[in-house]
């Protein structure tokens, strides 16, 4: 890796020893109410591309300094109005005014994953989704993955409260490419128990794209992406920070987060230190769910200049994460059982009150270690730009299973990745806006636990690619090519007759991995179209081919290990995915209403899933130790087709725009092609969702209290019985609905400044038991008291939350 490092070193010293000259090119203007005229302060203006922002003084007026010349999106917001998106020229002095008009929705949010450069999200033909600051702290959540699991077309696997991972329109786990900050992040994805390794805290808003992302980003773009981001850098001349705090009662989490961030003179900041610790989770039918808490410590931020010549920036994180496994073994009153070191073995016992109560994390357990440093450069020559983005990263992953010796690490990991992304924004060609770049990343595992359930290996891969935009009128075209290749090599490793491990093949008596050495190459696009009919009214479509290389875990894995219900096995014969979707969507918004309709097809070749195995008797396949058995699965595949589609509709009655009656509606099928009836759908496919959510919000109430609202929401999730029975693999799951409740609002002194701001939020408000279709404890074994099969999802749970601002 020593290499990596060298470039990595290299990159930062060409960013910020650039010297390029400073420029007189600038941008200010005013912002006002547009139904008063009214000066609005504190509105801020930001440059997405360039990241420069400027807030309005107590007159409205705004001024931004030392801009690059070109062409940029600027984004103009102010809590409780519609923010507003315009293209500008920079050549010189340059002014603009900007009206904003009170907020009924909030339409034009401006995205930057999976396009060329910023754009509307209502202009970008791949269906996109922006989840906001306000919206995440409206809501209540364990997770970052969780936090945005009720966006229309998204749903979450999860193992408990501390692990839980995304579902873009039914596919999932490596179908999902997640971006930090617009980088890959690169953990060991491909397990079932295997969280991401990304602080929620640390999230402004996440861009969820509902489509293939492979143009942009190569390999594992089939379902879409989802890029999370942290706060834009503030503007020049303020030092400001926040702390947070939320408290959960159902298994008692305690979060903090303190933040700070500054720009002087272009040098700017912003660092965050957050800790997160939750107990054992309850419901009515479990009580508490023994070994289901975790705790979290994580660090971020980054140092950096923002110059005439565009920015450049160097970017830290450290995500560490205790979290116990669930076995949901029990006794014969039902009482979940525990492992205990019993004079030197290993024996189950019942777990007691004390365990159930406090803090503590038992056995079996995995602790998560992820570490990220990061250039971010972005250079503005006279009409073309340049961004190149290098990221080293360093994921461990160890669980330790053994109560005998609690600190036996039977798995470790240790995953380092080298990412690389450098796209060149050329010249315009007329209106034709051209996009070239090239990224990719360089990839090596290494086992240092005392079980290996996968092999260690090497990976490199390069993708390079062309997107090109334009617009005639109200019509938007956009489109692009890709071509990647992949290279993996897997060392061998063997068991001596004392059942311990070696690569010498003269020492071995059982072969636990042959060496192999694959590639996959192939070649991705894009073609899509946005056509406003009125001002009001817009349609949009889109055509994507993605493809997804195996992983490897499905090309090599041959073990079990903690927190999963079964053994896994690998199949080196496995081919690379390929998909051809077809998005077709329609929005329209008024005074009244507002209404999006998305429908989508997503064909796929060669989809990869993990299929139980059966035994000559007939019953199932078991594998492992004699003392620890578990179900066999083993990776294979064959084509299908995914279709679904979202609703969603908001009636806000002019003039009651305080009000808010939301609708939106999820559902998605998946079916496997010439197949048994049992096989035909795909595993993971969730459920159909409705969302209904009755709002009201008001800007003030009194003198003291801005931007309060309530609300009231329903999630109903039907029946899901099209599932993949075949060898008992998964099973139907009954319908259930969950009422929640929230209440809100920001404190502000005399001149409306906050001063702290109060978030309660209620979920699963009547204590429903219930069992999520995609949550894997579900599979846990069954209750001998009850009868009942798995551990249920968490009761009700009363959230509170307080911001303070500082500075």
């Amino acid at each position: 890796m020593a290499f990596q490092r060298f470039f990595l070193l290299i990159g930062l010293l060409f960013s910020f020893g650039s010297t390029l000259a400073q420029s007189n090119n600038s941008l200010s203007g005013t912002i006002t109410d547009a139904q008063t005229a009214s000066p609005l302060i504190g509105a801020t203006l930001y440059l997405t591309d360039l990241k420069r922002a400027v807030t309005t003084d107590v007159n409205g007026q705004y001024q931004l300094q030392g801009l690059p010349k070109g062409r940029f999106l600027t984004e103009v917001r102010y809590i409780g109005y519609v923010t507003k998106v315009q293209a500008i020229t920079i050549n010189g002095a340059v002014t603009a005014n900007f009206a904003l008009a009170p907020s009924v929705t909030e339409v034009r949010a401006v995205v930057v994953t999976g396009v060329s450069s910023s754009t509307e999200a209502r202009l970008n033909p791949v269906p996109t989704t922006v989840v906001g600051r306000e919206q995440l702290d409206r809501g209540s959540a364990t997770n970052v993955i969780d936090a945005i699991a009720k966006t229309p077309g998204v749903a979450q696997i999860s193992t408990g409260a501390g692990i839980s991972k995304p579902v873009i329109r039914g596919l999932s786990f490596n179908r999902i490419i997640t971006l930090n900050d617009g980088i890959k992040q690169e953990g060991q994805q491909w397990g079932d128990e295997h969280g991401i390794e990304i602080d929620e805290y640390s999230v402004d808003r996440a861009e969820v794209v509902k489509g293939p992302g492979s143009l942009m980003y190569g390999s594992d773009g089939i379902a879409g992406v989802i890029n999370f981001l942290t706060p834009d850098p503030i503007e020049e001349g303020k030092v400001i920070g926040n702390v947070s705090t939320n408290y959960q009662t159902n298994n008692n989490l305690l979060g903090y987060s303190a933040y700070n961030a500054g720009n002087l003179n272009g040098f700017n900041w912003a660092a965050r230190l957050s800790q997160k610790v939750a107990g054992n989770y309850r419901n009515d039918y479990d009580g508490r769910v023994y070994n289901s808490g975790f705790r979290e410590t994580n660090a971020n931020g980054y140092v950096g200049l923002n110059k005439s010549w565009g920015y450049s920036h160097l970017a830290f994180s450290t995500f560490n994460q205790t979290v116990g496994l669930v076995e949901g073994e029990r006794d014969e009153n039902g009482n979940f059982l525990k492992l205990v070191n019993r004079n030197g073995e290993a024996e189950e016992e019942t777990a007691t009150e004390e365990d159930l109560k406090g803090y503590g994390i038992g056995i079996p357990q995995q602790r998560i270690n992820h570490f990220r440093v990061a250039s971010q450069n972005n250079l503005v020559f006279d009409n073309s730009r340049l961004t190149f983005n290098l990221a080293w990263q360093q994921n461990l992953r160890r669980e330790y299973g053994n109560p005998v010796d609690t600190e036996e690490e039977e798995l470790a990991m240790r995953l380092r990745t080298f990412n690389y992304d450098v796209k060149y924004f050329l010249p315009h060609w007329g209106a034709w806006e051209p996009t070239v770049g090239v990224n990719g990343m360089v990839q090596q595992n290494r086992n240092e636990g005392e079980e290996v359930i996968i092999p260690e290996y090497r990976l490199w891969d390069a993708g390079v690619f062309a997107f090109i935009k334009r617009e005639f009128g109200p019509l938007h075209l956009s489109g692009g090519l890709r071509y990647d290749y992949r290279r993996i090599k897997s060392d061998a490793l063997f068991m001596t007759d004392e059942d311990a491990f070696t690569a010498n093949p003269e020492e071995a008596a059982e072969t636990k991995f042959n060496p192999f050495t694959t590639t996959f190459s192939n070649v991705s696009g894009s073609v899509g179209a946005t056509y406003s009919l009125t001002d009001n009214l817009s349609v949009k479509a889109n055509v994507a081919r993605g493809f997804r290389s195996p992983n490897i875990a499905e090309l090599a894995s041959n073990g079990r290990h903690e927190g999963t219900f079964r053994y896994e096995v690998g199949n080196t014969a496995l081919k690379a995915e390929t998909s051809l979707q077809a998005d077709a969507g329609l929005t329209y918004d008024s005074k009244h209403v507002t209404l999006g309709v998305n429908g989508f097809r997503n064909n796929i070749q060669n989809y990869i899933f993990a299929q139980k195995l059966t035994s000559v008797l007939g019953g199932d396949s078991l594998s492992g130790d004699e003392d620890d058995l578990a179900p066999t699965f083993k990776y294979v595949q064959g084509d299908a087709y995914v279709y679904g589609g979202e609703f969603t509709m908001d009636i806000h009655p002019h003039p009651l725009d305080w009000l808010h009656l939301e609708n939106s509606f999820s559902w998605v099928k998946s079916i496997q092609k010439n197949v048994p009836a049992e096989m035909k759908h795909l595993p993971f496919t969730p459920a159909p969702r409705l969302d209904t959510e009755l709002r009201v919000s008001f800007p003030k109430a009194g003198a003291y209290i801005r931007n309060w609202y309530a609300k009231a929401e329903l999630e109903t999730y039907f029946e899901q019985d099209n599932v993949y029975s075949a060898f008992g693999t998964e099973m139907p799951t009954p319908g259930y609905s969950l009422l929640n409740l929230g209440l809100g609002g920001n404190f502000a002194n005399a001149a409306g400044k906050t001063r702290l701001s109060v978030y309660l939020i209620a979920n699963n408000v009547l204590d429903k038991a219930y069992q999520s279709h995609l949550s894997r404890l579900k599979y846990a074994p069954e209750n001998p008291a009850t009868g009942r099969m798995g551990v249920y999802n968490m009761g009700r749970n009363v959230s509170i939350k307080v911001v303070v601002p500082i500075g």
